[in-house]
């Protein structure tokens, strides 16, 4: 696209391909790369870093992302986001989680969306080790980001749900399957507005935002926090792995009314003891997510 060849050209340091595509979408967002070269120097001279090679993946999409050295020389990350509905209050999230779990946040700024964060070393994803693992060391961090928050804190996971609605029904047009699709998006906004023992939840907690580090074994990147049921946290591991799809039915709604129990998603939840009809998100979302913008949860 001729317009984030145009935005990336005018830049003085190095912007991600998946950063720029997503910043080409929205005013706001051409406004906030155009700025980043001088948010990043600003932020450089405040807190005192040296930055270097910037991470560039395929879940460096909405953030600018590079290591960074304290002047003791302790080690961190410099990650600074673009306007994104899904990742408003991760500051916030990462305050309140407080280490527990996560990187530590050590330094920030509101107005640009900046975060200085721990860094894992020595930073392998988890999705490096079986899925087998992968289950238990997910289970074992939800059980501990589960909190009750103060009300009002944070957003419900309601407000996700709606937003998502509408941007899924926006590409009406592109529906593979409209009577499966608008059955999902009805059935995950009424999961979402059911009552619950609401807690903090992460929403895009999977092995590729959990790292191998040192102060603990591994933890957690890239909070999205949104306040909701529990379940809803398990439904994005399960999908994104790809064995979880595979054994998740594709007549999900029919096995949800006459199966008592999913191995592997009983597994997932651990203490929830067969709290099983929140897996149905997972069906809503096998219907909806694969027309959202991040390619990774499209679903065949």
């Amino acid at each position: 696209m001729v317009l984030e060849r145009n935005l990336a050209a005018s830049m003085s340091v190095i912007i991600p391909t998946l950063l720029a595509t997503n910043c080409a979408k929205l005013a706001e967002r051409r406004t906030w790369l155009a700025a980043l070269p001088t948010t990043i120097k600003t932020l450089q001279l405040r807190w005192s870093l040296s930055l270097g090679a910037l991470y560039e993946h395929e879940y460096v999409s909405c953030s600018w992302v590079a290591p960074a050295m304290l002047s003791d020389g302790g080690l961190a990350v410099l990650k600074i986001g673009m306007p994104h509905m899904e990742g408003g209050q991760e500051i916030e999230g990462l305050r309140f989680w407080d280490g527990q779990a996560t990187v530590r946040l050590l330094e920030f700024d509101r107005t640009t969306n900046a975060m200085l964060l721990e860094r894992c070393e020595p930073g392998t994803p988890l999705l490096s080790i079986a899925e087998t693992e992968q289950d238990v060391i997910i289970t074992t961090i939800l059980k501990r980001l589960w909190q009750s928050p103060p009300p009002q804190m944070f957003r419900p996971l309601s407000a996700l749900i709606t937003y998502w609605n509408e941007h899924t029904r926006q590409n009406a047009k592109s529906w593979s399957d409209a009577v499966l699709v608008t059955e999902g998006l009805q059935m995950l906004a009424s999961l979402a507005a059911e009552p619950s023992d609401d807690v903090l939840l992460a929403t895009d907690l999977h092995s590729g935002n959990v790292l191998r580090a040192q102060r603990e074994p591994w933890l957690m990147i890239d909070p999205k926090p949104f306040v909701g049921d529990a379940a809803y946290d398990l439904t994005q591991h399960l999908l994104i792995v790809s064995r979880g799809c595979e054994q998740i039915p594709t007549n999900w709604y029919v096995v949800y009314r006459t199966s008592p129990r999913s191995s592997r998603a009983e597994f997932c939840a651990g203490y929830l003891e067969g709290h099983l009809r929140n897996l149905v998100t997972i069906g809503m979302v096998i219907g909806s997510l694969s027309l959202l913008e991040s390619s990774r949860f499209k679903i065949a």
